[in-house]
């Protein structure tokens, strides 16, 4: 049966039920893992799974668990905004690697346009010799047939 939600310490039902749980499990543990026979001497219910136990040892039980449970949490977190700080700078150094190799490929491609521009270039004035060439030859045979004649 779940326990009713406690109205004087502003807890829900869901908080409560989670913190019973935690609590009796932080019991069952401490007893299963305990030695000494005073040890299984708590003053309320934790272990019979009523209500929560609000004695000083149960209460600093729990106490320690979530301070471990948070340092676990925190721990965590800082590894993880570590391996995105990693990842993140991973990504920056092989984006600033591509962005290097394109801008290197962009100069590649503009210098081969530069050298098509100077080859069409080449292109035009070989075929304005050819025209220069074409107007000597046709001087040259009307100057042959004026003294041929």
């Amino acid at each position: 049966m779940d326990p009713p939600a406690d109205h004087t310490l502003q807890i829900s039902r869901e908080d409560l039920n989670y913190l019973t749980a935690t609590q009796r499990r932080l019991h069952h543990r401490h007893h299963n893992h305990s030695s000494t026979p005073s040890s299984s001497s708590t003053t309320n219910t934790a272990n019979s799974g009523g209500s929560l136990s609000l004695d000083p040892q149960a209460l600093a039980a729990l106490s320690n668990h979530f301070d471990a449970l948070l340092a676990a949490i925190t721990n965590r977190v800082e590894t993880l905004s570590a391996q995105t700080v990693r990842s993140t700078q991973a990504s920056h150094r092989r984006a600033g690697g591509v962005v290097e190799a394109a801008t290197v490929e962009i100069e590649t491609l503009r210098d081969v346009l530069r050298q098509c521009d100077e080859l069409q270039n080449e292109f035009l004035k070989i075929r304005r010799i050819g025209e220069i060439v074409k107007g000597f030859r046709a001087r040259v045979d009307a100057l042959e047939r004026r003294v041929g004649k």
